[in-house]
């Protein structure tokens, strides 16, 4: 049951990272991938990898870092729920649900009602990926899906919007980073010595 939860949820999450096709032109064929928003000190433009070097085609890099984006969303959204349910904070019905991974092998010892919300729960966040995309075609930057709206953002200055795509990039990155180490410590069962709660 676990592997098959555990698959599903993969599916389902590398389905939520799928650019749209109509990700917003950067300019960083004329100015190059050092200046664009996110590279930032003491790294600056990080790409070990060297999946796009210098003069890349603008579109790829677009690809990449709508892919970044997303990644980052899920794993801020990944890091709050963990830690709400290290918190105790619990559905009405999933009182006795243990916190943390260890909670997808005790799901099939609830009633229906309670199994039923991980499907849904998967089934929300493929809905969501049908949504996350630039509709109308006057996004931003990569990732930016108002699509039409505005909350805000444009009556907001340029250096406001880099600040803020900025603070996003990294808080998604630290979120990428949390989340995969909360996975690595809870199965090496020492994430009290990390100051976190063990499952």
């Amino acid at each position: 049951m676990m592997k098959s939860v555990l698959i599903a949820s993969l599916l389902v999450g590398a389905s939520a990272f799928a650019p749209s096709k109509d990700a917003a032109t950067s300019s960083a064929l004329s100015m190059g991938y050092s200046t664009e928003v996110g590279a930032t000190a003491p790294l600056g433009f990080f790409d070990p990898l060297g999946l796009s070097k210098e003069g890349t085609d603008s579109a790829d890099f677009n690809r990449m870092r709508e892919a970044e984006v997303r990644h980052g969303r899920v794993a801020m959204l990944a890091v709050t729920g963990w830690l709400t349910t290290a918190a105790g904070v619990r559905l009405p019905g999933m009182e006795s649900m243990p916190f943390g991974f260890k909670a997808l092998n005790a799901i099939q010892d609830q009633p229906m009602e309670v199994r039923g919300c991980v499907p849904f729960a998967l089934g929300t966040a493929f809905f969501l990926t049908t949504v996350m995309q630039d509709v109308t075609g006057d996004s931003e930057f990569p990732g930016d899906y108002r699509n039409g709206l505005d909350f805000g953002w444009d009556s907001q200055t340029d250096e406001w919007k880099t600040k803020k795509r900025t603070v996003e990039l990294n808080n998604g990155r630290a979120a990428q980073m949390g989340i995969l180490g909360i996975m690595v410590h809870e199965q090496l069962g020492n994430l009290n010595e990390l100051g976190l709660p063990q499952p």
